[in-house]
């Protein structure tokens, strides 16, 4: 039983991290080219998703532009203060497009679910990253 459980956590693990890999930037992607195309008027609600996407989006260009960093250095050293430093920033920036995509997702709009779910998404694996370390 804990074998067939053990398996079942792999391959979880297995299709979160392609899915971030991928689904992360693909949704990241067509929410901008989605907002860029809109030509409805925008309201409050609509500018906090936007909000909300914006931080997302600026987690996640964090997220790349650290695993190129690391790359080029050859890695992280365990527990490396500059790293503890990028995970915390990363976490408030998805926090922060949380807190602004909770409140525009109660009305309709370009980015009502892309603005609540690419921070709250970008807010896991900055979690599972730091509980890696």
């Amino acid at each position: 039983m804990s074998g067939l459980v053990s398996g079942f956590l792999t391959v979880l693990a297995v299709l979160f991290f392609f899915g971030s890999l991928i689904g992360l930037p693909l949704v990241c992607i067509s929410g901008w080219v989605k907002w860029l195309q809109d030509k409805s008027a925008s309201t409050s609600f609509s500018t906090l998703s936007l909000l909300g996407f914006s931080f997302g989006t600026l987690s996640l260009l964090l997220d790349a532009s650290t695993a190129v960093y690391a790359y080029t250095i050859g890695g992280f050293p365990f527990y490396d203060p500059l790293l503890m430093r990028i995970y915390r920033w990363g976490g408030r920036l998805s926090l922060v497009g949380m807190a602004f995509g909770l409140i525009g997702v109660w009305r309709s709009g370009v980015l009502r679910w892309r603005g609540i779910v690419l921070p709250t998404s970008m807010l896991l694996l900055w979690f599972m990253a730091a509980m890696a370390e």
